[in-house]
């Protein structure tokens, strides 16, 4: 009887010390930072542009000369733009994914599935082409105003375009729009030359080539929607 009586604090303890392990560890979970933050970070997310466009040309099989024959873009620049020391233009992203058969939105940001998304004001991700200083050189930076949508058919950005004396023609599939919300854009379009300014829009095909840039020494902010068309 009394190796009993002795036995059943003993199992009570154990209990205990279970019950309350299980606690502190819920209460940990619950508080503790490190915790929440490990299962809110996707690898997609950990990825940068440059990653996912590694790895959509390593799922296809393509070698980098592979992918310049059916871009047009140097392998030196691909091989930039994969380690992420480059961001392309927002044409040869288009031109990137038709030639590995995926959106250029997977690039951009891949999404998640569900039928509405919002991006509030202060929480655009910004995109410059080459980096800060270099992005002023080049002529614009962009933000993404749908990252979060998954396979979506439309791209819209919010871009800010700073005076520069580059001329770069682009042409890829699909076709453009562009609302200017600040200052004056010159607009080009094969033969045609255009300025706009605050109010203005134009609705082109962009298998035509075309360029977009500041129209004065002032920058620029128009709001864009490419659709690159199907795969």
């Amino acid at each position: 009887m009394k190796k009993a009586k002795e036995g059943k604090p003993l199992k009570a303890t154990a209990k205990g010390m279970e019950l309350r392990r299980r606690h502190e560890e819920t209460d940990d979970f619950l508080t503790d930072s490190s915790h929440l933050r490990r299962p809110a970070v996707s690898s997609q997310e950990k990825e940068n542009l440059g990653d996912r466009i590694r790895k959509a040309r390593e799922m296809r099989g393509l070698t980098l000369q592979d992918l310049s024959s059916r871009t047009g873009i140097s392998v030196d620049t691909l091989e930039r733009v994969e380690s992420n020391e480059m961001v392309p233009p927002l044409g040869e992203l288009i031109k990137l994914g038709k030639a590995v058969e995926m959106k250029m939105g997977y690039f951009i940001s891949p999404g998640v599935d569900k039928p509405m998304t919002i991006v509030r004001s202060g929480n655009r991700p910004m995109v410059s082409r080459y980096g800060k200083k270099r992005s002023e050189q080049y002529g614009y930076f962009y933000e993404s105003l749908a990252p979060e949508k998954a396979n979506r058919f439309m791209e819209p950005f919010l871009i800010t375009m700073v005076p520069t004396d580059v001329e770069e023609l682009s042409s890829h599939d699909g076709q453009e729009f562009i609302f200017v919300l600040e200052g004056e854009m010159k607009a080009r379009v094969g033969d045609q030359v255009e300025i706009l300014r605050a109010g203005d829009a134009v609705y082109y095909d962009s298998s035509y080539p075309h360029l977009v840039k500041c129209a004065s020494g002032k920058s620029a902010k128009i709001l864009a929607v490419l659709y690159a068309g199907s795969k």
